[in-house]
Protein backbone atom coordinates (compact mmCIF):
# COMPACT_ATOMS: atom_id res chain seq x y z
CA UNK A 1 0.00 0.00 0.00
CA UNK A 2 1.38 3.36 -1.05
CA UNK A 3 1.09 6.16 1.52
CA UNK A 4 1.17 9.79 0.47
CA UNK A 5 0.59 13.14 2.10
CA UNK A 6 -2.00 15.45 0.59
CA UNK A 7 -2.99 18.97 1.57
CA UNK A 8 -6.45 19.95 2.76
CA UNK A 9 -7.94 22.68 0.58
CA UNK A 10 -10.61 25.16 1.62
CA UNK A 11 -14.04 24.59 0.06
CA UNK A 12 -16.33 27.21 1.60
CA UNK A 13 -16.54 26.44 5.32
CA UNK A 14 -15.35 22.88 4.69
CA UNK A 15 -12.09 21.28 3.63
CA UNK A 16 -11.37 18.80 0.87
CA UNK A 17 -8.58 16.80 -0.68
CA UNK A 18 -7.55 16.31 -4.28
CA UNK A 19 -7.27 12.67 -5.27
CA UNK A 20 -4.69 11.90 -7.96
CA UNK A 21 -6.14 10.42 -11.15
CA UNK A 22 -4.11 7.25 -10.59
CA UNK A 23 -5.77 6.72 -7.19
CA UNK A 24 -9.23 7.35 -8.64
CA UNK A 25 -8.58 4.79 -11.37
CA UNK A 26 -7.01 2.22 -9.03
CA UNK A 27 -9.95 2.45 -6.60
CA UNK A 28 -12.59 2.37 -9.34
CA UNK A 29 -14.17 5.65 -8.22
CA UNK A 30 -16.92 7.17 -10.35
CA UNK A 31 -18.72 10.47 -9.81
CA UNK A 32 -19.73 9.48 -6.27
CA UNK A 33 -17.94 7.60 -3.50
CA UNK A 34 -19.00 6.24 -0.13
CA UNK A 35 -17.27 7.76 2.88
CA UNK A 36 -17.25 6.58 6.48
CA UNK A 37 -15.21 7.37 9.57
CA UNK A 38 -13.58 4.48 11.45
CA UNK A 39 -11.94 5.80 14.59
CA UNK A 40 -9.45 8.40 13.40
CA UNK A 41 -9.52 7.22 9.76
CA UNK A 42 -11.63 8.31 6.82
CA UNK A 43 -12.43 5.37 4.53
CA UNK A 44 -13.43 6.01 0.91
CA UNK A 45 -14.77 3.32 -1.40
CA UNK A 46 -16.65 3.13 -4.69
CA UNK A 47 -20.43 3.34 -4.53
CA UNK A 48 -21.78 -0.17 -4.93
CA UNK A 49 -24.85 -0.86 -7.01
CA UNK A 50 -28.01 -1.67 -5.09
CA UNK A 51 -28.01 -5.41 -4.33
CA UNK A 52 -24.52 -5.77 -5.83
CA UNK A 53 -23.47 -9.42 -5.71
CA UNK A 54 -26.94 -10.80 -5.10
CA UNK A 55 -26.91 -12.70 -8.40
CA UNK A 56 -23.76 -14.60 -7.41
CA UNK A 57 -25.11 -15.26 -3.91
CA UNK A 58 -28.38 -16.61 -5.33
CA UNK A 59 -26.49 -18.85 -7.75
CA UNK A 60 -24.45 -20.27 -4.85
CA UNK A 61 -27.64 -20.84 -2.85
CA UNK A 62 -29.28 -22.61 -5.80
CA UNK A 63 -26.22 -24.81 -6.31
CA UNK A 64 -26.35 -25.75 -2.62
CA UNK A 65 -30.12 -26.42 -2.78
CA UNK A 66 -30.73 -23.60 -0.32
CA UNK A 67 -32.94 -21.43 -2.50
CA UNK A 68 -36.39 -22.36 -1.19
CA UNK A 69 -38.80 -19.47 -0.81
CA UNK A 70 -39.07 -18.45 2.83
CA UNK A 71 -42.35 -16.61 2.43
CA UNK A 72 -45.57 -17.84 0.91
CA UNK A 73 -46.45 -16.26 -2.38
CA UNK A 74 -47.78 -12.88 -1.37
CA UNK A 75 -49.40 -10.32 -3.63
CA UNK A 76 -47.40 -7.20 -4.34
CA UNK A 77 -48.26 -4.15 -2.27
CA UNK A 78 -48.28 -0.53 -3.38
CA UNK A 79 -44.91 -0.19 -1.60
CA UNK A 80 -43.51 -3.01 -3.74
CA UNK A 81 -44.73 -1.33 -6.90
CA UNK A 82 -43.94 2.30 -6.06
CA UNK A 83 -41.07 2.40 -3.54
CA UNK A 84 -38.90 -0.67 -4.09
CA UNK A 85 -35.88 0.01 -6.28
CA UNK A 86 -35.59 -2.76 -8.87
Amino acid sequence: MLAMKVNLVAIGNSKGIRLPASVIKQCGFGDQIEMRVEGDKVVLQPVRKVRDGWDEACARMAAAGDDATLLDDMPATSWDDEEWEW
